[in-house]
């Protein structure tokens, strides 16, 4: 089949092709022969009833420098094209809800990946506390006394925004830590939101593992190791990908959520697990799919343009 895709993204002049997986599904959906639109989230509008994107016509490169050729911008009716792949970055803010708004006007009719209004409702820091027995022990609070009786409790944490994205904002907070009060002050001041604190995992030294799950099963891994003296492992933090398998409590995980993932129309997910513990589930823009293939692994942008071809089928 031939479709026509709009991916709604930030713009293709500034991405770093080698690393994201919004690049990768282009050049599938490019290979296939889908004819594919490109718009950024702030040319998106609602009007009269109709949603619009003033968008240009894309022809992607897998060259460093000279990735794109765009053509002459027009406005499309989404309602009109058979895909659509919401690929922009967080922050997961009041305009990223909006977009979630405004497109799940026009799905399931145009398919939407990820479903929005699913998106929308899985703040991929909360969506994780629905699995409390695999994860870390972790509170999610701005309360003074919450959290200093949570640290009691588990001593060494880590303190990071509930909306954060890219290991921005993450720290680790020791038992007796001088730090707490001032950085709690830093937080209460900057986040109007509660943050997450988590019990420590040591052996986040080894890894945090990148897991992909497709329309709910698991197909690939990276294993993100963080740089000397660092904990954050996220790769534009300096963290290195690593080939990896899937351990038996890793699958165990994917058995687990997956169902539940494809039963809200999460066709692309990404989730992070620590030492055996699940820490975060990524539906709004997950990465990962480039490294696997660079380390040796299977090109998962085909599966999952072989799932959305087959939903649009049906």
């Amino acid at each position: 089949m031939t479709l026509t895709v709009a991916i709604q993204m930030d713009h293709i002049k500034g991405i770093k092709i080698a690393g994201d997986t919004g690049f990768a599904l282009l050049l599938e959906a490019q290979r296939r022969g889908h004819r594919v639109f490109h718009y950024t989230p702030d040319h998106l509008s609602l009007r009269d009833g109709a949603v619009t994107a003033m968008a240009e016509a894309v022809e992607a490169r897998d060259v460093e420098g000279d990735h794109f050729t765009l053509g002459e911008p027009e406005r499309i009716d989404l309602s009109q094209v058979d895909v659509v792949l919401m690929r922009q970055d967080p922050p997961f803010d009041l305009a990223y809800i909006t977009a979630t708004h405004f497109l799940e006007r026009i799905h399931p009719k145009t398919l939407v990946v990820n479903d929005p209004t699913h998106v929308r409702n899985a703040p991929e820091k909360i969506f994780v506390t629905r699995f409390p027995h695999l994860m870390p022990p972790t509170l999610i609070s701005r309360d003074k006394g919450e959290i200093e009786e949570f640290r009691r409790e588990h001593g060494e944490v880590v303190m990071k925004p509930l909306y954060g994205h890219g290991g921005a904002s993450v720290f680790k907070i020791g038992r007796e830590d001088p730090n707490f009060g001032s950085l709690y002050d830093l937080f209460a001041a900057t986040f109007r939101e509660p943050w997450v604190i988590q019990r420590f995992l040591p052996k986040v030294t080894e890894g945090d593992k990148r897991i992909i799950l497709i329309d709910g099963e698991a197909a690939g891994a990276v294993n993100r190791v963080p740089a000397a003296n660092d904990i954050r492992s996220n790769m534009v933090r300096g963290g290195a990908a690593k080939p990896t398998d899937l351990s038996p409590r890793e699958r165990e995980i994917c058995e687990t959520i997956g169902p539940e993932l494809r039963r809200m129309g999460l066709v692309l997910v990404g989730i992070d697990v620590i030492d055996g513990n699940l820490t975060e589930i990524n539906v709004t823009a997950p990465t990962g799919l480039r490294a696997i293939k660079r380390l040796g692994g299977p090109d998962l942008s085909v599966k999952v343009w072989d799932v959305i071809e087959s939903k649009v089928k049906r």
